[in-house]
């Protein structure tokens, strides 16, 4: 199962349409952003900003805090308004590649991505399967 939805049905989507998905970009100390090393398709081996797909009737809002837990372990600190989000924009993003691998299915993805600040010294509690590092990156050099 991918989300709420089994490998076949899935795989249709990706090849038909875009994914809806969130980005997190964590700005450390006003300085600093992490990314991480992806270990999965699409963009495997490139180093980006952990996010994640919105599913089918969930709110932002919960795929927000959803996402912020799966891959960083902030749920919580998001939950409580320890970490407060903030808009940065929407963005698109394709690749020529999919997570399934199969010839001629690309992913176009429409990105809502939301800044969120954490003082200096911060580490992510937590780390998912489709990073392989974390990294924090100066500004400049990220951009």
């Amino acid at each position: 199962m991918i989300g709420h939805l089994d490998l076949p049905t899935f795989t249709t989507v990706v090849a038909a349409s875009p994914l809806v998905s969130m980005d997190l970009v964590l700005i450390r100390d006003q300085r600093e952003v992490l990314l991480g090393l992806r270990s999965n398709r699409p963009a495997q081996g490139f180093w980006f900003v952990p996010g994640g797909r919105i599913y089918k009737n969930e709110r932002m809002q919960a795929a927000l805090q959803r996402i912020a837990q799966t891959e960083l372990g902030l749920g919580a600190a998001l939950a409580q308004g320890q970490v407060r989000p903030q808009w940065l924009g929407s963005y698109e993003h394709f690749y020529d590649d999919s997570f399934s691998g199969q010839p001629g299915v690309s992913t176009h993805y429409v990105v809502l991505a939301h800044v969120l600040h954490v003082p200096a010294g911060f580490e992510p509690p937590s780390r998912d399967a489709q990073h392989q590092d974390w990294r924090w990156w100066p500004l400049a050099e990220a951009a």
